[in-house]
């Protein structure tokens, strides 16, 4: 087992990352991991054996090609750290729960808790506002108070 790399259309990555998943769960081949670190456009990284690799990747959208040199995971260990990022929230801020069992929904900052890194938001879409309660970690600001205040 080794780390290639595989080289797409920039933008596509996750795209590819499914379509390389499905083929994987329908014909059992022998991929240990992919992923495709944000911070390199164009490019994901698969461990397996080359022969596998090939075979999983054959005709697969949005694939440029296979790069047949190992990539010592040394390289690529930088990608893989959990950064943790600051995040500022305002009460109105709007933000999108980016994973959890709200994962998609949009909701309005009611509350920001800083030392706890948690966010009490209201749900935009849910027909009784009802606040929920979660980490910084799973939000992603979409629109800031002071935006919609100008308009």
């Amino acid at each position: 087992m080794a780390i290639y790399t595989v080289r797409t259309t920039a933008g596509r990555e996750n795209i590819v990352i499914n379509a390389i998943l499905n083929r994987i769960k329908t014909s059992g081949l022998d991929i240990k991991a992919m992923f495709h670190p944000s911070e390199i456009k164009g490019y994901i990284f698969i461990e397996g054996t080359y022969d596998v690799i090939e075979k999983a990747i054959t005709g697969v959208p949005h694939i440029r090609g296979l790069i047949k040199k190992e990539i010592p995971i040394s390289e690529i260990k930088k990608f893989m750290e959990i950064k943790k990022t600051e995040i500022k929230l305002n009460r109105g801020d709007i933000i999108e729960v980016i994973s959890g069992p709200f994962k998609g929904e949009k909701g309005k900052v009611t509350r920001f808790d800083e030392a706890k890194r948690e966010v009490t938001i209201e749900l935009l879409e849910a027909v009784v506002p009802i606040p929920i309660t979660v980490s910084t970690d799973v939000v992603k600001i979409i629109e800031h108070a002071e935006k919609k205040a100008g308009e």
